[in-house]
């Protein structure tokens, strides 16, 4: 079992807070950080001091961090253009030395998209807008050296691009496609990505999600085509402590009214973290990102580090 942590800075954190954590995250023996691509705090409090734009932090975190993945859960199709995502992407790769994966999904947050002017069209606009965004992403990271790529669709042309630069890592970073959709997110996922993410839902929910994956791999042919079974890997909101009253402080946020839909967190002891990991694993999850609610908490990472990962196979 791999695991990674996941951040939401948009709650509240500037860059140094992020280069902090993640530090820690590379010296606790964790597989990688994520984090999300959010423009907006999600409750009533301004996520002071506002805030830092993915890509942004994440190439910079290039540069201070020499192990873990870095990635995003999941970058917003609305938020960018293809190609200029599969060059920032591609160049935030190089500056990683290969550690770079792209999450990416159809955007969901009505409300950030209004405040900063970002267009929101209707659901399934967006997820056609996310499914050409994967064709032509890992499109432009494959064309060769020396070759163009031209691509049309509905929502984007290309025309002769250069299709420069070249990821680190070939034919690109890990694409890593989730969420709780039951029809077209398994689709995209079995098509486009390496790794299929289930967020923060129950045990018996993420079962139930990577069957349906299972049955879109098999429908697209990709065992067929060659291409390795995807990466089954499960959300899981976190707030654990040494006693009974520290992990019932570190849950309080999930208590603060939320635009986000409801979850399954796993409040209370490390053993019971362990427990809840060893169930995602019964279930085909080779993969877990432990979201951690706050990012001043380095403790609570601490503890993870030290009473957690020690129990589970392969978390380095």
């Amino acid at each position: 079992m791999r695991v990674a942590v996941f951040t939401e800075p948009h709650r509240g954190a500037d860059y140094d807070d992020q280069l902090r954590f993640a530090r820690l995250v590379e010296a606790g023996g964790f597989d990688g950080f994520f984090r999300a691509d959010h423009y907006q705090a999600m409750g009533d409090e301004p996520g002071l001091p506002g805030p830092t734009d993915a890509w942004l932090t994440l190439a910079a975190l290039a540069r201070e961090t020499s192990r873990i993945r870095l990635g995003t859960l999941v970058t917003s199709a609305t938020f960018r253009l293809p190609g200029p995502l599969a060059v920032m992407v591609a160049q935030v790769d190089r500056m990683s030395g290969g550690r770079v994966e792209l999450g990416i999904g159809a955007g969901w947050y009505e409300r950030e998209h209004t405040s900063y002017g970002i267009p929101f069209p209707a659901v399934g606009e967006r997820f056609d807008r996310l499914a050409e965004q994967l064709e032509i992403v890992t499109g432009l990271w494959r064309t060769p050296v020396g070759e163009t790529y031209s691509y049309t669709g509905d929502h984007y042309r290309l025309v002769d691009a250069p299709a420069l630069p070249k990821p680190a890592q070939r034919p690109g970073p890990p694409v890593i496609v989730g969420g709780r959709g039951p029809k077209r997110t398994p689709e995209l996922a079995a098509r486009y990505a390496d790794e299929y993410n289930m967020p923060f839902k129950s045990v018996e929910e993420t079962a139930a999600a990577f069957e349906r994956v299972r049955e879109a791999s098999d429908r697209t042919g990709r065992t067929g085509l060659g291409r390795a079974p995807l990466v089954l890997s499960a959300g899981v909101v976190v707030a654990i402590g040494r006693t009974d009253a520290e992990a019932r402080r570190r849950a309080e946020p999930l208590h603060v009214k939320s635009a986000l839909p409801p979850e399954d967190p796993v409040v209370g002891s490390p053993a019971q973290l362990v427990d809840r990991l060893g169930e995602f694993a019964a279930i085909g999850a080779t993969r877990v990102h432990l979201r951690l609610i706050e990012l001043d908490d380095l403790d609570h990472l601490e503890l993870i580090a030290g009473e957690v990962l020690p129990q589970l196979d392969g978390t380095r």
